[in-house]
């Protein structure tokens, strides 16, 4: 079993323990039946002729043992791999299926889909950074004989694969990089392992990263960066504002300016704004007419040359 996920660990030890005691009553079953069927004959015989009864009764048992032990059970997620005088002879199940005593071997795989922690690695990034990461390894057993013939132990070989290509590819990458493209990064690591996880007749499902750590005094100079850059795109946007409210400025005062009436209706305006609550009182030293006077006896000279 998987050395690296212990909650998972119980879980399918306790999926393949139940397996085995279905298969176990299964067996026993048929050991009691025959044996029941073998003690009625010897029973019949025995009446004629008790030494032959005694030697039917005999054969009976050990009839019924070799048959039970016959007899296993796969269930629909297992296969089993029959090595013969210690050479491959094919796969079995789902289901029942026969196997000669003494003379077969049976191992039981798994082929449902297997989850495998990556243990946090610690690497360096190509800008020279350390950063720790961590991840997980779906997969799959595809052919039974290759998971059991091609490599000793794959779920060991798989970690251990897992873990070796993704520090290879932490290592050839920068920081950013690995902060922003973290799927690429399973993506690039699961076909990797999916090359060589073939020839282990394992089929990868997908990699994913979790988690990436990295040391305090950087996560700090990153904070500090990111606040830096909010604040400069904070001014730079309050400096656009107050260039275009310069121009709608501008703008408006040629257009008063060419309007007679329009800063007089500015003034009303804004003192109207002034004066809303009755404690504020606005007094005008000069009278508004005035600055229309003014204003029509001074632009004839402006026309005079």
């Amino acid at each position: 079993m998987i050395e690296t996920e212990p909650a998972n660990q119980k879980v399918r030890l306790r999926i393949n323990a139940s397996a085995q005691q279905g298969g176990d009553m299964l067996n026993f079953l048929i050991f009691v039946v025959l044996m029941g069927a073998g003690i009625a004959i010897s029973a019949l015989v025995s009446a004629a002729n008790q030494s032959l009864g005694v030697l039917i009764g005999i054969i009976s048992f050990f009839l019924a043992m070799f048959i039970s032990v016959m007899v296993r059970l796969a269930d629909q997620w297992e296969r089993a791999v029959i090595l013969r005088l210690g050479k491959y002879n094919g796969i079995r199940g789902p289901g029942l299926f026969l196997i000669i005593p003494i003379v077969d071997r049976v191992i039981m795989l798994d082929t449902r889909t297997l989850t495998l922690d990556i243990p946090k690695q610690q690497a360096i990034t190509k800008d020279n950074v350390p950063v720790a990461i961590n991840g997980v390894v779906y997969f799959k057993v595809e052919h039974a004989n290759d998971a059991i013939i091609n490599v000793q132990n794959f779920a060991y070989a798989m970690s251990q694969y897992a873990q070796a290509t993704l520090r290879d590819v932490i290592g050839g990458m920068t920081l950013d990089q690995l902060l922003a493209e973290r799927e690429q990064i399973g993506k690039e690591v699961e076909a990797i392992v999916e090359r060589e996880s073939t020839n282990w007749g394992l089929k990868v499902s997908s990699i994913k990263i979790m988690d990436i750590e990295m040391p305090e005094d950087l996560k700090k100079m990153m904070s500090r960066q990111a606040s830096a850059e909010r604040e400069k795109r904070a001014t730079i946007t309050k400096a656009e504002g107050d260039k275009m409210a310069a121009f709608n400025l501008s703008a408006a005062a040629e257009t008063m300016l060419k309007s007679p009436g329009a800063m007089q209706l500015r003034t009303l305006q804004t003192i109207d704004g002034l004066g809303p609550s009755p404690s504020n009182t606005v007094v005008l030293a000069v009278p508004v007419e005035l600055y229309s006077m003014m204003q029509k006896y001074m632009a004839p000279k402006a026309s005079t040359p």
